[in-house]
């Protein structure tokens, strides 16, 4: 299982703007290049996040985006969930771990998949973007 560069990369963009926390904002170009990743890609993560009210944008000439509060009060799950387009890591089970399998039987293999998915989120969730720091 691999979450996708989407989480990867917003998740390190995010730690960009945390570390620049109530400095002001920061362009996605800057971004783009500290990070090493496409300045459009990030405009693609950033509408996501900006959607989730995750982070704040700018225009002008000091413009650019910025958290939209604390990093302490910001938690990984709130950031992976938008740009991952939900929490359900197996075809089976809804993002809370229950099995979704329609009118037929569990199969045996829904009790560890379950697990599996609480675990992870709840490791998410007890996580601030500020424990990335």
């Amino acid at each position: 299982m691999k979450f996708s560069t989407r989480t990867t990369y917003g998740l390190r963009a995010m730690v960009r703007l945390a570390k620049n926390w109530g400095q002001g904002n920061l362009s996605l170009a800057s971004i783009a290049a500290r990070e090493k990743i496409s300045q459009a890609y990030l405009e693609r993560l950033f509408a996501k996040l900006k959607k989730a009210g995750l982070v704040i944008a700018e225009k002008g000439a000091s413009g650019g985006y910025a958290l939209n509060k604390d990093p302490r009060q910001i938690i990984v799950y709130d950031i992976i969930k938008p740009l991952e387009g939900g929490m359900a890591l197996f075809f089976c089970l809804d993002e809370k771990g229950r099995v979704n399998c329609g009118p037929r039987k569990p199969c045996g293999a829904s009790l560890v998949l379950s697990r599996v998915q609480i675990s992870i989120n709840k490791t998410l969730k007890s996580m601030s973007l500020s424990d990335l720091l």
